[in-house]
């Protein structure tokens, strides 16, 4: 996923198509089709009261109150030891994980698999001979190798189990030997802003690896549009202070129990902006890394459609619309095969709505459709073709 930088409609007036020209615009635009596969609270030390003098003794201080009496006062250390002893188990469920890519042509004489890139990932789950890993899809995607590095240092290569671009996470597999500790899921259902969290990543690449980040969450339930190579998408986030780096992307945002509750992810970096990072709520995340194991990917329902929204479309081609149509997505292109074309869909279309549910661009179309429907659901378009609309009936299919 690209990040908000990385650890990640409408126009009123209306068309003539020139054909040659808005069939090269829409090959552009509508490149992606429909359906494709496609950071602990903090155990605070209390105040301590003011000790005597008891230097090179074992005594436990005394306090003298004005009426004289007297107590013991424990100090409260075993907290920060707590901490410590938390992050320092929780650390050991951290990889590095790398991505490796052809610099050239693979079937170039020169060609070489190189590191493309590098991110964090979380041991989540031994069954049997494997260990799995969750990580971000922006992390992995278009690796030809992936390797793991794990706490004691070994560096061994990883099997992808499954990878989903829209959810921006992906599953990897290695041999169970090579994990020491499994980090247990939490319940991010339960998480309020205030609440103490840290992050554990590698920030920056592996030099640097296993890093620990202290902060709250700033809030949950966020939004944040982000775009991906499926498309654009609307990822439900934690949104937190804890320092989240380049690199960090995949690894842990952790509770107070030492559980698991995010999956880092994005974090805006423009210029005079700190402290906004976002994470991938674990109970949004768990259904889908199940799915992934299960199936090897997330089935999605299929339209069979490339889209463009109408304001990236030139206005001469849209020209025909009527001025009380305000926003849609112009069917780009068509699988040949799918539901759409069996219904009737042509380039150049304009999808309206969906079920009497209006969409104003491809990104609410994608929400609508993957939120509210599953494969074999039929649903009703509204689509005009120039200044006409029609409905069209389509039964979704999964790719």
């Amino acid at each position: 996923m690209k990040e908000i930088n990385e650890n990640n409609a409408t126009d009123k007036n209306r068309w003539k198509p020139g054909k040659s020209k808005l069939s090269r615009f829409l090959s552009t635009v509508g490149a992606g089709v429909i359906g494709s596969v496609l950071t602990l609270t903090v155990v605070t030390n209390t105040s301590m009261l003011e000790k005597n003098d008891v230097s090179g003794t074992n005594e436990i201080p005394v306090v003298q109150t004005d009426k004289d009496q007297s107590y013991n006062v424990a100090q409260t250390s075993a907290n920060s030891a707590s901490l410590a002893d938390m992050v320092e188990h929780a650390s050991k469920s951290i990889v590095g994980v790398v991505n490796y890519k052809y610099n050239e042509n693979r079937f170039a004489r020169d060609s070489e698999i190189q590191p493309a890139g590098s991110g964090s990932g979380v041991i989540f789950k031994k069954e049997g001979d494997n260990a799995y890993i969750v990580t971000n899809n922006h992390v992995i995607e278009g690796a030809e190798k992936i390797e793991v590095t794990v706490d004691n240092g070994d560096k061994i290569e990883a099997e992808l189990v499954g990878a989903d671009a829209l959810s921006d996470l992906a599953v990897l597999k290695v041999d169970a030997k090579y994990a020491e500790q499994v980090l247990e899921f939490g319940d991010s259902d339960q998480l309020r802003a205030g609440d103490e969290v840290i992050a554990i990543g590698n920030p920056l690449g592996l030099d640097l690896s296993r890093t620990v980040t202290q902060g709250i969450v700033s809030a949950v339930n966020r939004s944040v549009n982000v775009s991906t190579s499926a498309g654009e998408w609307d990822l439900n986030v934690i949104q937190t202070d804890a320092a989240i780096n380049p690199g960090n992307s995949g690894g842990a945002l952790i509770n107070a129990a030492g559980q698991l509750i995010g999956i880092n992810s994005l974090k805006i970096a423009d210029n005079g902006v700190e402290g906004l990072g976002f994470a991938i709520p674990v109970n949004d995340a768990k259904p889908l890394i199940d799915e992934m194991i299960a199936h090897g990917k997330i089935e999605r329902p299929y339209m069979g459609i490339g889209l463009a929204d109408l304001d990236q479309v030139p206005q001469q081609y849209v020209q025909q619309l009527p001025l009380t149509v305000e926003g849609g997505v112009m069917v780009a292109n068509i699988d040949p095969e799918s539901s759409a074309a069996k219904a009737g869909l042509n380039v150049q279309d304009v999808i309206v709505s969906i079920n009497d549910k209006e969409v104003k661009n491809s990104r609410e179309l994608r929400k609508l459709l993957y939120t509210e429907y599953k494969v074999g659901d039929t649903i009703t378009l509204d689509v005009y073709r120039g200044s006409e609309v029609k409905t069209m009936k389509l039964t979704l299919t999964g790719k």
